[in-house]
């Protein structure tokens, strides 16, 4: 029988970071099924689902571990495999406007009121062309509770946008 764990790993940036942890994960009889791995600020982090018999499991925990005098932080969590609530439906929100503290708040506040989960949240500042101004762009793959109407939801942000001078849009996946 297989079971899943899902590690988190923070570490300095360097060639083979994705080597070394594959390896470990392979040696110690695990298979690498999904992540999302990033760069970010001469960091390089990531979040991975790894399956493994489960006579397997401890080792490899303890494997990857021990990875963690080497410069990594990592943190683990055994979990079993969840299929998403039948009673959503997916929508892709992007999100673009003169950056300022509190957008990420504000959007968040509205999507937890309304019980809507954020399934991945991807953001980076960029310069506006021309003015160079600092923009704030974000992605979000959200899962809409099936009793919230979308021109409600589409209201909400709407009122958001305007407040902070954003452009929000909400489109099918």
């Amino acid at each position: 029988m297989r079971e899943q764990l899902v590690f988190t790993f923070v570490g300095n940036d360097k060639p083979g970071l994705v080597e070394q942890l594959s390896t470990t994960v392979v040696d110690g009889g695990g298979n690498w099924e999904a992540s999302h791995l990033a760069h970010m600020a001469g960091k390089f982090a990531g979040i991975v689902k790894v399956s493994a018999d489960k006579g397997a499991i401890d080792a490899l925990c303890s494997e990857l571990q021990a990875l963690e005098p080497l410069g990594f932080n990592i943190t683990i969590e055994r979990t079993t495999h969840v299929e998403g609530s039948p009673e959503t439906y997916h929508r892709d929100l992007s999100i673009l406007g003169n950056d300022r503290p509190g957008i990420v708040l504000e959007i968040s506040k509205a999507l937890a009121a309304r019980q809507i989960n954020i399934g991945e949240f991807s953001s980076h500042i960029t310069s506006a062309p021309m003015a160079g101004i600092p923009l704030f762009e974000a992605m979000l793959d959200i899962a809409i509770p099936s009793d919230i109407a979308l021109d409600e939801l589409n209201d909400c942000l709407e009122e958001i946008a305007n407040n902070l001078d954003l452009e929000i849009n909400i489109e099918n996946q």
